[in-house]
């Protein structure tokens, strides 16, 4: 069955701790085999006692005393391992529990940004701390409790046979009987339990999405909606999750009617034998003690496999994510190509997302150091997708991109990005201080890298007025900034890093004209000697490119410079007519084109 498998996945994912978790097996195989000897030893003594009653004799110390002795060993040893297993099982599953939730979120960041368009940033990490959870309260009960379980039923239990076969016999029946009835409830609960985490995580993903977006809940007046969609999904939790917990009550009363059941059966059938003379009051009292003892075993293990069943599906989704394979990924002879000169060149680059519709086809251009290229076009043309290829977000079915002459994918990612500032048009910052989020491209920068980086952004009066400063903590996502002012700091967090080559995606589009017009000039100057990628829609903002690519559907159907494809009169022409409300679009100089794009 699924849960057997993802069990199984568990118990492989101790890593490092390997050599710990084989200690902690054969540990628990001795305290199997000292529970097993104690009752035997047990009973040895009530059989001395019983006989030497039977025959009028009195029994010598001399002959209990071995007996005892072993006895008495087996029970302090018991206690002894106990705490130690304990112990050691509880500091394995705590740091291997760390270890698989570090792995887990160096693993998800590796993953490429298709992987993150298409998975709620609220479903992994539910996945990863339920998994991460999951997996060390399965490694501690284990450890701590159900190997020995398991051990003493699969081990233990038969040798039991060689105490007497007959009492044996009933005692594994009535284990198998029970095992059986156990299967059935797990067949029974299995996709129903599933569908349970679907809902939990349908749960998850809609608080996740409401806490984001409070202030448009609010302003729309959404609360009670929310709030009753939430319900809603409760509701169906709770729906799903009834049957599952009916099937695993019928479970609990048929462990204990079994308990009773076994200590009646074991009780009536030795009585029986023993009247027939084949069983000893010594192994009746032996058997009693297995039979309790296995009891409680039992009652562990369905409540282990109960409690790994339900936890089944959350770790099915964390091994999905964790066996999710990068499509864009280092190749083995990937090097690190240090700092690159900035000739960018496209080779009949083609890329499609699904296969079927193109969204970047035959695209070829050169791009010289120190040289700005702007991509103009309408929404879905594939500007973003060309640039996107460019810092591998995603690799070209067909064609190459290539930096001073060498195939990207020939370099190591971490060298290419390293060679590539991104100023997006969401700025995305992180809720930590603004200098930590200047810092997180180049964490080594100088003071002064800081201060100039803040001085081409035209974010240094803004910074100046806060609170605590640089320290001022800027909320989730640069909340307590205006828009802005957080895509200020982006600006400023890529120029900090001092690139080859930058890569502006709308990087304008939240700033008021004036400011638009202080920070276009600032990024001439601090672009200048590097090779500029540009994607806009206010067309002014590029008046100064050194060529403009036009995109429409997938392909560059014109380039040159600006005053070159107005004069020709095409598609950029039309969009440039469009913005300005002037036909034809005059000849201007940068400060009336600039004019004109304010008003």
């Amino acid at each position: 069955m699924n849960f057997l498998r993802i069990y199984i996945r568990v118990l492989k994912e101790l890593g490092s701790e390997y050599r710990l978790a084989v200690v902690l097996v054969l540990a628990n195989l001795a305290l199997a085999a000292a529970q097993f000897a104690e009752p035997v030893l047990f009973g040895r003594i009530i059989d001395k006692l019983a006989g030497a009653q039977k025959e009028a004799a009195s029994v010598r110390w001399e002959e209990l005393f071995p007996l005892i002795a072993a006895w008495v060993s087996f029970g302090l040893f018991n206690i002894g391992a106990s705490v130690l297993v304990a112990l050691h099982s509880d500091r394995l599953s705590h740091r291997q529990r760390l270890a698989v939730t570090g792995a887990y979120f160096e693993h998800v960041l590796h993953l490429p940004l298709s992987f993150h368009t298409s998975s709620h940033s609220g479903r992994l990490l539910k996945t990863m701390l339920d998994g991460s959870a999951g997996m060390a309260s399965i490694w501690l009960s284990f450890f701590r409790e159900n190997c020995a379980s398991f051990i003493a039923l699969f081990i233990m239990l038969p040798l039991s046979l060689f105490v007497n076969w007959r009492l044996a016999g009933l005692l594994i029946l009535l284990v198998f009987f029970f095992g059986i009835l156990t299967t059935i409830v797990l067949r029974r609960t299995e996709d129903l339990q599933s569908r349970v985490e679907r809902f939990n995580t349908d749960l998850a993903e809609r608080a996740s999405d409401a806490l984001g977006n409070v202030p448009v809940i609010q302003s729309f007046t959404r609360v009670e909606s929310e709030t009753r969609a939430m319900r809603g999904i409760i509701n169906d939790v709770l729906a799903a999750q009834m049957p599952v917990l009916s099937w695993w009550a019928v479970a609990a009363v048929a462990t204990r009617a079994s308990a009773t059941l076994t200590l009646v059966a074991i009780f009536l059938l030795g009585t029986w034998l023993h009247l027939q003379g084949l069983a000893t009051i010594g192994e009746i009292v032996t058997f009693m003690s297995f039979a309790t003892m296995l009891i409680g075993r039992l009652e562990q293990i369905v409540g282990f496999v109960n409690w790994t069943f339900m936890l089944t599906p959350k770790l099915q989704e964390f091994f999905d994510v964790l066996d999710t394979k990068a499509v864009v990924h280092d190749r083995e002879s990937a090097r690190d190509v240090g700092r690159l000169q900035g000739r960018v060149s496209f080779e009949n680059v083609t890329f499609t997302y699904d296969g079927r519709r193109t969204a970047v086809s035959d695209v070829s251009f050169v791009v010289e150091p120190g040289e700005t290229v702007a991509l103009v076009g309408a929404t879905g043309s594939g500007k973003s997708t060309t640039l996107s290829l460019l810092h591998r977000v995603f690799d070209p079915l067909h064609g190459a991109v290539k930096i001073d002459g060498i195939d990207i994918r020939d370099m190591s990612l971490v060298s290419l990005r390293r060679n590539i500032g991104v100023v997006f048009q969401e700025p995305m910052l992180f809720a930590r201080s603004i200098e930590e989020n200047l810092r997180v491209g180049k964490p080594d920068a100088s003071d002064e890298d800081v201060r100039l980086a803040l001085e081409r952004a035209q974010a240094t009066e803004f910074v100046s007025r806060q609170s605590d400063g640089m320290a001022t903590m800027v909320g989730e996502r640069g909340r307590s900034l205006s828009g802005g002012e957080r895509q200020r700091i982006s600006i400023a967090r890529a120029l900090l890093k001092d690139p080859p080559i930058m890569i502006f995606d709308e990087a304008t589009s939240a700033l008021d004209a004036a400011t638009e017009r202080q920070l276009q000039k600032a990024l001439d100057a601090a672009t200048a000697g590097r090779t500029t990628f540009v994607i806009a829609h206010r067309l002014a903002t590029v008046r100064n490119a050194t060529r403009i690519l036009v995109f429409d559907q997938g392909k560059v159907v014109e380039s040159g410079t600006f005053d070159d494809l107005v004069a020709q009169n095409g598609r950029f022409a039309i969009l440039a007519r469009a913005q300005f409300m002037a036909q034809p679009v005059p000849d201007t100089s940068e400060d009336e084109a600039d004019s004109k794009a304010r008003d």
